[in-house]
């Protein structure tokens, strides 16, 4: 009899750790929501266009590149059809940044599996109490939301060696979100979509060096912003926005002209060794008997089609014209604007 209340005792606590979020971070702002977040700094000149901005919707359209009809008929709501220039805009800039990442950054290219496992989520921190914001197929596979999933999950269950630490990963990848408590916001353009590609970040470090990683990572999806020559700001998320697996996060926020205020456009959180415990994610110092959990640290560097989005708006032209950065250029074959049939 007291082996079974044992057995229901630790289901208890087992059922409630699956629900209870990361403890927050010293350092992060109480609040209790998004109003109470911190700015940190700004980057950059809010761009002085002479003439009223366009959204990147209208823009888009105007262009006949951006085709939210059709997309509807194809899949419903919250999808977009790209073509032409703007289609191929769009994957120059997700190659453009991860070359950044690996060629200067020191992250690892890695293409995984987008259908992964209930384990997989777990220890993430999406399951079990996100699972209405995912989408889940019929054979018991879900679409992941970020890239996250399958690349800070290469090493669950693993007893890594100290030596081997800090692993960086990055990946370009599909990300499919279900959008469920989104009903009524942005309904209109590619802010808010069902499918969109973004290029992840991440790391699996020494807990001595967890706080100066998510530094170094934050810097790193900056670059992406500066080297686009893109106005933003980084803020320091209160406990009442912070995300379930973060114990801090900074959230980046780029300038969209169109709409006149800052947008997320990447989230850089620090998890601690609250995915790790989820994964059983452990690591052995030389000499060392004993193993300690790591720290995951995961970040966005950055959302494409948000990118997309910043680029059309902030390099709009009074004709309607978008102006290519130079960065992008020689992953546009030289294309320095895009035109109506260009």
């Amino acid at each position: 009899m007291l082996d079974d209340h044992q057995k229901q005792s630790e289901a208890a606590v087992e059922n409630a750790l699956q629900v209870i979020p990361n403890l927050p971070s010293p350092e992060v702002p109480d609040g209790a929501d998004e109003s109470a977040n911190v700015e940190i700094r700004r980057i950059g000149k809010m761009p002085e266009l002479g003439y009223p901005a366009k959204e990147h919707h209208e823009l888009g359209e105007a262009l006949s590149m951006m085709d939210f009809q059709r997309a509807g008929k194809l899949s419903g709501a919250r999808f977009v059809v790209l073509s032409g220039a703007l289609a191929r805009l769009e994957r120059a800039l997700g190659q453009f940044m991860i070359d950044l990442q690996t060629a200067e950054h020191g992250y690892e290219e890695v293409n995984p599996p987008t259908l992964v496992r209930d384990t997989a989520l777990y220890g993430t921190g999406q399951l079990p109490k996100f699972g209405g914001d995912l989408f889940r197929t019929t054979s018991d596979h879900w679409l992941i939301p970020t890239a996250e999933v399958p690349l800070t999950n290469l090493v669950a269950n693993e007893i890594l060696d100290e030596s081997v630490l800090p692993i960086r990963f990055t990946a370009l990848t599909p990300c499919f979100r279900s959008e469920a408590g989104a009903a009524g916001k942005d309904t209109h353009g590619m802010i808010r979509q069902h499918q969109f590609s973004k290029v992840e970040l991440v790391s699996v470090v020494h807990p001595d060096n967890s706080e100066d990683e998510h530094e170094r990572m934050t810097a790193a999806a900056e670059d992406v912003l500066k080297r686009l020559d893109l106005h933003y700001r980084v803020v320091i998320l209160s406990t009442g926005d912070l995300g379930f697996s973060a114990r801090k996060t900074y959230d980046i926020e780029v300038w969209l002209p169109g709409q006149d205020r800052f947008r997320e456009i990447s989230s850089c959180s620090n998890c601690g060794d609250f995915q790790a415990r989820r994964m059983r994610a452990r690591f052995r110092s030389s000499g060392s008997k004993g193993t300690e959990f790591v720290h995951t640290l995961n970040g966005s560097g950055l959302a494409v089609g948000r990118a997309l989005i910043a680029v059309i708006e902030n390099y709009q032209c009074a004709d309607g014209s978008i102006v290519v950065p130079e960065a992008l250029r020689p992953y546009m074959g030289g294309l320095d604007a895009i035109a109506a049939n260009g």
